[in-house]
């Protein structure tokens, strides 16, 4: 169940974060989802000492969301930054 909350989670936060930087591209709409969704998981495999597939912590799920938040952010500096 845990996995299916993260999996969630970063899809979630990823398709937000398009919305907020009004992207319009497919493409890039998909990577940020991407993107978010991998920190999600990573972050919350590993706040949740490696399991996934029982319960899932509080610590875990604010790690997940904080991971993929930061990622964006990183993500979207570089962007800005190489396209100045």
């Amino acid at each position: 169940m845990a996995l299916m909350v993260l999996i969630v989670l970063g899809a979630l936060l990823g398709w937000m974060a398009s919305i907020l930087a009004r992207t319009e591209e497919p493409g890039e709409i998909l990577r940020q989802m991407g993107l978010s969704l991998l920190a999600a998981l990573i972050a919350g495999l590993i706040a949740n000492q490696g399991t996934v597939l029982g319960g899932l912590s509080l610590i875990a799920l604010g790690a997940a969301c904080a991971a993929a938040l930061v990622v964006l952010v990183l993500y979207h500096a570089v962007l800005r930054k190489s396209e100045a």
